[in-house]
């Protein structure tokens, strides 16, 4: 069988400098340490300063640098994983949930989740904004859009603004019971709320989790969780939900 023509095409330089930057970072180099400027990483590699960028650019595209303002290249932490299951299902807010409250306002939803709720197009819903971090780190940024009839009881109760809010709201949706869960997982660019709440430029690689819950026989709520594609993986088992795997400290892997 004769080779295709991309076959033939050679490695590209920065490509095979990142493989070589790869492995230097797993002998050399551990979780948090800068990396030498770049003109002295040009010079021990023996390439050009542009070729040295495309290959730490592409390094920190999959999780194994991180670009800080004020202080330079670093090695990056282990990606942490994020288990998307079947089996367990769970309200958004019960025990165990690891994410934390900020805020929940009235909004019109975006079509698309409009129509799975089931609420007219100019409707406004509830929506739950919440934040997850690991190590200190924001690793996540969440928008929970809640239908009004799943939570009839909301405006009886003393709920204010902010945080207060937005438990309210996770805390009437638990008293519905939970039919089951539906998570599709996908591949996004960062908009700018998200990227300010992730401490990533606009436009940034992320993973989206989406996530319908149901409740007698119909979407109760709609979760769009928004992931560091840098800094997380996902698994897939029957743990159900979302979590994250901190795993024992090592080297950068």
């Amino acid at each position: 069988m004769g080779t295709t023509q991309l076959e033939t095409v050679p490695e590209p330089k920065y490509w095979h400098l990142k493989t070589v930057l790869s492995e230097a970072l797993d002998t050399e180099f551990t979780v948090g340490e800068i990396l030498p400027n770049e003109r002295d990483l040009a010079a021990r590699f023996g390439v050009a300063r542009a070729t040295l960028r495309q290959a730490l650019e592409q390094l920190e595209l999959e999780g194994r640098l991180q670009r800080r303002r004020g202080v330079g290249t670093t090695v990056a932490p282990p990606r942490v994983g994020v288990a998307v299951g079947t089996e367990q299902h769970a309200w958004p807010g019960a025990a165990g949930d690891d994410w934390q409250p900020v805020d929940s306002t009235p909004q019109v939803p975006p079509a698309a989740v409009a129509a799975a709720l089931e609420t007219a197009a100019d409707q406004p819903v509830h929506v739950v904004r919440r934040s997850r971090t690991t190590h200190g780190q924001p690793v996540a940024a969440e928008l929970l859009y809640v239908a009004p009839s799943a939570v009839p009881d909301l405006s009886a109760i003393d709920a204010p603004a902010g945080a207060a809010r937005a438990r309210a709201v996770l805390r009437e949706l638990q008293r519905l019971e939970l039919d089951g869960q539906e998570s599709a997982v996908e591949l996004g660019s960062a908009r700018a709320d998200d990227a300010r709440q992730l401490d990533r430029l606009p436009g940034a690689p992320v993973l989206v989790v989406t996530t319908r819950y149901l409740a007698e026989g119909r979407t109760a709520a709609v979760s769009v969780a928004t992931y560091r594609a840098d800094t997380c993986r996902l698994t897939f088992g029957d743990s159900g939900g979302v979590e994250v795997h901190q795993g024992p400290e090592r080297r950068a892997s």
